[in-house]
């Protein structure tokens, strides 16, 4: 039997006016168990909060105190799509290409789809719950069979609206391969993205992110990823942060040779918020990691890193992986909080991390205004390719494009 509004409400504690919205949300939508489950593992934390251990530096639940409508659309264009399928997420609808790359197949569910581990993502246990459209989509599985000639593009993107929930399942079968570039580009008051990603064995996948909310905007971006046997993960983000923004990335090695790269970069201004966490779990031997995020952070911002792997005893022998977090503090009041974590079990691996904040080298900015170049545009250029190590492995159809909002940004804030 589904529950009732008010045994909802009985399962949070002490809901807010945001998750009382999010609840007569829910009640909204058809019935299901898949979505009822998801929905209470959603209720067992609620919004996540700062007593939260994962979550005290990204505090949704003061920062979101009703659901609202954003005062601002799209902060900026999406990246670049010429010649690339595009699937477009708004508050209300989908639209979906004509046309798709060969080895690319779209399938439309409209029943809710069961969600594994929900209560480690507890945002993304709201999405699996809350993404059903009365009478429409409820997940978009993409099925990728062999290897796609051209990039496929997600832009999730709202007008004023109040939300924009949106959940994608990527299967990759064997041998297959996918270049997915995804524009998050702001527009609702609170938007939620969840992405769930099955590579099988000899699979490869490379996932580009831009993400830009506004100053009154919560937005959370979820990627679930398992690895099967041999198969090689990219990932690439830049974050301009917004109100409150997360991009959480929990990927397990779930069998032997298989190799994941997660890079990103965070630029955030007065007034943003950008948390980079990552968890990897090396369940398979032989597996390897690489991890790369730089950051810088202005007067009133804030930057998040959280990074963890997770070794077992026994089937995590002969991990490789390496976690590396730098920070640009450009100018006092500005604010970077890091938490990188090895938990290691097994006894033959090679696992590094390395985490370092600071501000520009004054050697490299006086070198630079020696040769003629004004000081703003020195600390900008600088600043730049401080952080393009991270961009490098972005689909080279989108790589100028996010240097270019990434240059764009500095030129114009760094002072």
């Amino acid at each position: 039997m589904a529950l009732s509004v008010s045994d909802l409400k009985d399962k949070f504690r002490n809901p807010g006016a945001a998750e009382l919205e999010l609840i007569a949300r829910y009640a909204m939508l058809p019935e299901s168990g898949q979505r009822e489950r998801a929905f209470e593992a959603f209720a067992s934390t609620g919004l996540p909060h700062r007593r939260m251990e994962a979550w005290k530096w990204t505090d949704f639940k003061a920062n979101l105190k009703s659901v609202e409508a954003s005062s601002r659309g799209a902060q900026c264009a999406p990246l670049p799509a010429a010649d690339q399928a595009v699937i477009e997420f708004s508050a209300g609808s989908v639209s979906l290409p004509t046309s798709l790359p060969n080895g690319v197949k779209l399938h439309e569910r409209k029943d809710a789809q069961a969600l594994g581990d929900a209560e480690e993502v507890p945002l993304g246990a709201m999405t699996a719950a809350l993404a059903g459209r009365v009478g429409g989509l409820d997940t978009l599985i993409i099925e990728v069979t062999e290897t796609a000639t051209t990039p496929l593009h997600i832009v999730a993107k709202g007008d004023r609206d109040e939300t924009n929930f949106t959940r994608v399942s990527v299967i990759v079968r064997p041998g297959a391969h996918l270049d997915l570039v995804e524009s998050h580009v702001g527009g609702a008051g609170f938007s939620s993205f969840l992405i769930e990603i099955g590579m099988q064995d000899g699979g490869s996948f490379n996932r580009t992110v831009l993400q830009h909310g506004s100053a009154d905007e919560a937005q959370a971006i979820t990627a679930v990823v398992n690895l099967g046997d041999k198969s090689e993960y990219t990932q690439t983000a830049l974050a301009f942060g917004a109100k409150v923004a997360r991009l959480e990335t929990r990927l397990t090695h779930q069998e032997s040779g298989s190799h994941a790269e997660l890079n990103g970069a965070y630029l955030c201004a007065k007034g943003f918020h950008a948390d980079f966490t990552s968890h990897v779990r090396h369940g398979a031997p032989s597996s390897v990691t690489r991890q790369v995020t730089k950051g810088a952070v202005l007067d009133g911002g804030t930057g998040v890193f959280q990074g963890k792997f997770h070794v077992p005893r026994t089937i995590g022998q002969h991990t490789d992986a390496d976690m590396q977090h730098q920070a640009l503090l450009l100018e006092d009041g500005a604010e970077v909080f890091a938490k990188p974590e090895l938990e290691i079990y097994a006894d033959d691996v090679e696992c590094a991390h390395g985490n370092t904040s600071g501000a520009l080298d004054p050697n490299q900015l006086f070198y630079m205004r020696q040769r003629g170049i004004p000081e703003a545009q020195a600390r900008a250029l600088l600043t730049e390719a401080f952080i393009a190590e991270a961009l490098e492995t972005a689909h080279e159809s989108v790589r100028d494009a996010l240097t270019d909002a990434a240059r764009s940004f500095l030129m114009e804030s760094v002072r």
